[in-house]
Parts: structure tokens; sequence; C-alpha cells
């Protein structure tokens, strides 16, 4: 018992809160490496840094300023010293022996500036380039009072995202996108590393807009079918050769998020767009170039090929009224009727009518923009006069409906 009791206190040490400047100065004090012509100069320029520190943060003119800018200057000086000479008290005192303490209370604002101007997120849309700015001085303030643990845990987090962020500028760049593009279109930089890694695994050497990368997934589809995780984990998606090693391992981990998707979206029951933009895990998870005017193109070269095939070319106001009408009561698209169908058309209306707005959206989706306007008052028109003609359950209904088709549409004449 006794030699345990006589041990213990051997295995207690002692914590010494005191700031790392204190500590690096009482060291070089009591060890000859700092001499009193250096204290003395030390005391007459402490105040000058804590006034200078206390009118950058807020007023030289306020004793509760003047105290926590003397806390400051020591946290800063505590900081850089303890930073840069690895926790050594010896080597702290030499340095303090050798500079001046502003210089060291402004080594300690640039470690913290520097911090500051790392990007908190991956976003694009959130981060700033331009580096430290006077709007970040509240920020510094409060840093400023931080430890050391502190500033390793937080630059730790952001070096880490700076590096994500660096890898999407530099696998962009590859496929000719700069930072502007990423930036006005807020992505974050682990979805340009993904769709960066999947063009690469589709062959193509640009970073594309919607219409390609839709493309590109169906292309995908077509030489991958029936992907399941053991395959998609033995495609050949690779970093690329070129790619500084400073990134490598976290693109490494974005590439296996890419592989982990693949099943997905190599999945061919799953239409494209409905997975990218309409399934929330995937949503923002990929990103392509926003080119409005590419997809205008597209969606009027699209509905221009649905109605010049609905209309097969006529404008006549007989094939319009024709097609627009058989819309209306749910058939086929066509501008002619037989005699036949014209007479089930009306037999169809005068027993549970038609929809005179399925027309309306037809022309809306589909026509050319600048008739559009035209196309509706034909059929608004003609419906508002014809519809109860064609509804009519008079005796002779069904020969005057016929009798305004044959005026109104297209009906092949009968031989």
């Amino acid at each position: 018992m006794s030699d345990t009791t006589d041990s213990a206190p051997q295995s207690i040490a002692l914590f010494d809160a005191r700031p790392f400047f204190e500590k690096a100065l009482q060291h070089g004090v009591q060890h000859g490496i700092i001499s009193p012509e250096k204290l003395i100069l030390m005391c007459e320029e402490a105040p000058k840094g804590m006034v200078q520190i206390a009118r950058y943060f807020g007023t030289e003119y306020l004793r509760p300023d003047l105290e926590r800018a003397k806390d400051r200057m020591v946290n800063l000086i505590s900081l850089y010293l303890e930073e840069s000479c690895a926790g050594d008290l010896h080597q702290a005192a030499q340095a303090l022996r050798d500079n001046s303490l502003l210089s060291r209370s402004k080594g300690g604002s640039d470690m913290l500036k520097a911090l500051i101007a790392l990007p908190q997120s991956s976003h694009f849309g959130l981060h700033e380039r331009e580096g430290f700015q006077d709007e970040h001085i509240p920020l510094l303030a409060k840093w400023a009072l931080r430890s050391l643990p502190d500033y390793h845990a937080e630059r730790a987090v952001r070096a880490q995202t700076s590096q994500v962020v660096e890898a999407a500028l530099w696998m962009a760049e590859q496929l000719e996108l700069d930072a502007s593009e990423l930036e006005a279109a807020g992505t974050d930089a682990e979805a340009v590393i993904r769709t960066a890694l999947l063009t690469r695994l589709g062959k193509r050497s640009t970073l594309p807009d919607w219409l390609g990368f839709e493309k590109m997934v169906l292309s995908l589809r077509k030489k991958f079918p029936g992907t399941t995780p053991a395959i998609a984990a033995s495609l050949s998606l690779t970093l690329p050769k070129n790619l500084p090693a400073e990134w490598h391992e976290v693109v490494q981990t974005v590439l296996a998020s890419v592989v982990a998707d693949l099943p997905r979206i190599l999945d061919t029951s799953l239409p494209v767009r409905r997975l990218f933009t309409q399934t929330p895990a995937f949503m923002g998870r990929y990103f392509w170039r926003e080119d409005p005017l590419a997809e205008l193109e597209h969606f009027e070269r699209s509905n221009s090929a649905v109605w010049d095939k609905a209309t097969g070319g006529h404008s006549d106001d007989s094939s319009l009224l024709t097609l627009f009408l058989r819309i209306a009561t749910g058939g086929s698209h066509a501008t002619l009727l037989s005699e036949k169908l014209a007479s089930s058309l009306v037999k169809k209306i005068q027993k549970s009518g038609l929809d005179a707005e399925l027309p309306r959206q037809f022309i809306l989706q589909h026509a050319p923009a600048q008739p559009q306007s035209d196309y509706l008052h034909l059929w608004d028109s003609f419906i508002s006069d014809a519809e109860p003609v064609l509804r009519s359950d008079k005796p002779q209904a069904t020969a005057d409906a016929l009798a305004l088709l044959r005026r109104e549409c297209n009906i092949a004449s009968s031989t």
C-alpha cells in the first residue's frame, strides 16, 4: 500500500492554463534568453499594439475595447508562437527575443485570416474566392480569442473542403468549364466531380448541357445494360491520369459514390429526367451546363415535330378544325374524316360530349408560337357555334351535325 501511495503523486501532471505567450516569456527570462533590455522594449511596444488592435476591431477610446484588445493581442501572439514553434518553449522564447511583439501578433492574425479565407462549404454559390475581406473582421474578432486546438479543428475541416473545391475546379477546367460558370450555377463541388467522372466514362471531352447529359446517360445505358452493383464496381471508372496527387484521396472518395450510383443511373426503367431532376436522392447530385437557348430550341423542335406530324403539313381551317375536333373527342391525330368516322364521332359527342379544353392545350403545347392565338380563335369560334348542334337530341340532330361537319371540316366523300 505504501509503495502505491508514494508513487501516486509522480503520475499527476499539473495543467498550466497560462497563455503560451506568457509561458514562453517566463521561460525566456528564467533561462537568460530574453534580456532585461528586451523586456523594457516589450513593455513599450505592448500598449501601442493594444491600441492598434482596439482600433481595428472597434475603438481605442473605450476601456472594455482596450481590455479585449489586450486579450486578443496575447492570444494572437500565443497562437503564432505555439504553431510556428510546434509548442517548443525554448524556440518560442528565442522568437520573442529576435522579433517584435507586433510581428508575432500579426503572424497570429495572418494565420486566422488565411483560415477564414478557406471555404466553409463546397457549394460554389456559397464559396467566396476573394480571400479575407473587411466583412470578415467580426469573425476574425471572435477567432482572435479562440484556442490553437480550435484553430486546428476548423482548419482540418476547411482544408478538406478546399481540396474538394480545388479538385472540382481542376476537373471542370479539363472539361472546358471555368469557375465563373460554376459560381453562377451555384452547384456543389462534389456534383461537378461526379459529373466529370461520369463524362469520362461516357468518353466525352466537354461537360455537357442537360440535353447532352441526357443523351450521354442513354448512351451509357445501351453500352452497359443490366448493371448490378458488382458490375458497376468493375467498370472503367478511374481517376484522370494527370490529376495532381494532392487531390487523389478526395476524388477517389467521390468516385466511390458514383460507382454506388451507377446501378440506378444505368437502370433503363427509370426515365433520365425523372431520375436526375425529380428523385430527391439525385436532385443536385450531378451537374450539367445551363443552356436555356439550346433547351428552348430543342423544345421548339420537339413541339414542331409533334405539330407537323399531327397536321400532316396542312394549315387550312378545315384540316385544323378536323384535327381539333378529333382531339376534343379523344380520337387519333388526323386532319381527315371518312363519312363513317364522322357519323361515329357525332354519335359519341351526343352520348358523352367532348372536351373543348384538350385542343386548346394541344395548341399551346405544340403549335408554333406566332399563330397560336389565331388557332385558338379558330377553335373557340367554331366550338361556340357547333357544340349546341353537335350535342343536340332533336329528331334531325344527327343529320344537322353531319351537315355542319361537311361544311366546316374535311370529310372524304363516299364513292
